[in-house]
């Protein structure tokens, strides 16, 4: 979005109600839900086009990579597919189309914001190495390349003279930052770099993985007051046959001792997972261990959903999809609600404290804001009385007054 701009493009991003006269799509092909969410969109588009709303559609990203031919063939009123990191062409085609030249004051970070200024989030590497069974991801992006360490610190830079405070650091494997540059995990030095860096005053680490997981990034949690004790890391399964199947490269005493080690190192700390039920072979002894993993684990925030079967995949070539679709969302609504049941004690014990909030909105008769403990969109808000003089952007010192199962009710009103 940035590249357009500096190439004299007007650019706005709204999913929900598109403004303009060329729409480009970005796409995803990881699971059923977000491929078909792609799908339905760029067919409101085509209806937008049809209509004389539009004068032309391109799609780009990761389902058109990796599904381009029958895309092109089903969908024939696209003006033009693209994969997902051809967008240079489709910038160089649409600068031929419409004769926009480049600007001349384009900085070389070449970002736009899609979020509130106050955060920003910064991906720092591409692709992924693991080839889960199960993981379409390998397929579309190919293997993992990181950033170069001083070009994502000239970023954070940036941002933070723009007016971005909170950093939500995301690949589709954080902890392997590093590795292919030199064979060696740099994630726990690139964070405590970035978190000596002026104005940086929250960030968050989203897509660790269990399997040689970089102790050091624990030490850098705990020493850096800004480095949030917030880690998410997909851990899928706890049974080992359900691990060894679905090529995990970790056990379940690994992982046992993984969670131990975070608690232990960093206290307070908050663990995102996400869950998968009724993959292939998923046993009643397999989904018991789960589930007592669940209770024993305690996550402050978890995820899951049940297996779909992805083109390509190992699983997809090698296992037949032997789990019944009803014993998937059994599996699936007996997880959720051990993990419903927890969230609601774990939120229920904030209440009383006194933490550092910082404000996204103001919604009807709220503020809304979340603690280092919260990222956007997936994580419990906190909701403060609209009458209390808070700003958007601005940290506050809340004082949590009740609780729900996803959400807190605070007030930056005590003494």
């Amino acid at each position: 979005m940035g590249l357009f701009e500096a190439h004299g493009f007007h650019v706005t991003h709204d999913a929900e109600h598109p403004e303009g006269e060329i729409a480009v799509v970005n796409t995803c092909g990881f699971i059923e839900d977000a491929k078909q969410e792609s799908i339905d969109t760029i067919l409101e588009l085509v209806q937008a086009k049809e209509e004389g709303r539009l004068k032309r559609l391109y799609v780009m990203g990761c389902l058109s990579e990796r599904y381009l031919a029958e895309l092109e063939a089903e969908i024939p009123e696209v003006d033009g597919w693209y994969g997902k990191f051809n967008y240079k062409q489709l910038l160089a085609d649409l600068s031929e189309i419409t004769q926009k030249e480049p600007s001349l004051l384009c900085n070389s970070v070449h970002r736009h914001m899609t979020t509130p200024r106050h955060y920003a989030y910064l991906k720092i590497a591409e692709g992924c190495d693991r080839h889960c069974a199960y993981c379409a991801i390998p397929l579309i992006t190919g293997r993992h390349q990181s950033r170069p360490m001083q070009e994502i610190l000239d970023e954070v830079r940036w941002l933070v003279s723009q007016g971005t405070k909170e950093f939500q650091v995301i690949a589709q494997e954080l902890t392997y930052y590093g590795v292919d540059i030199d064979g060696k995990q740099h994630i726990a030095e690139l964070i405590e770099q970035m978190a000596e860096l002026e104005g940086v005053e929250w960030i968050r680490l989203h897509y660790a993985y269990p399997a040689h997981f970089p102790w050091d990034l624990l030490r850098v949690m705990r020493e850096k007051k800004n480095v949030c004790n917030y880690l998410d890391i997909a851990l899928q399964h706890i049974s080992d046959h359900m691990l060894e199947r679905m090529q995990r490269h970790v056990t379940k005493e690994d992982t046992y001792e993984l969670i131990r080690r975070m608690r232990r190192e960093v206290p307070g700390i908050h663990i995102r997972t996400t869950l998968m039920v009724g993959f292939p072979g998923e046993t009643d002894e397999d989904f018991r261990q789960l589930v007592e993993f669940t209770k024993w684990a305690r996550f402050e925030r978890m995820g899951a959903f049940a297996y779909s079967e992805e083109d390509g995949t190992y699983s997809a070539k090698h296992y037949e999809d032997d789990v019944p679709q009803e014993v998937k969302q059994q599996r699936l609504d007996k997880l959720m609600r051990v993990q419903q049941n927890i969230s609601a004690e774990l939120e229920g014990e904030k209440v009383g404290q006194t933490l550092r909030v910082i404000i996204d909105r103001q919604e009807g008769d709220y503020w809304v804001g979340r603690t280092e403990y919260c990222s956007p969109e997936v994580d419990p808000e906190v909701l403060i009385p609209a009458e209390e003089d808070l700003e958007i952007g601005h940290f506050y010192e809340a004082r949590i007054t009740d609780a729900e199962e996803f959400d807190l009710y605070a007030t930056t009103r005590y003494e």
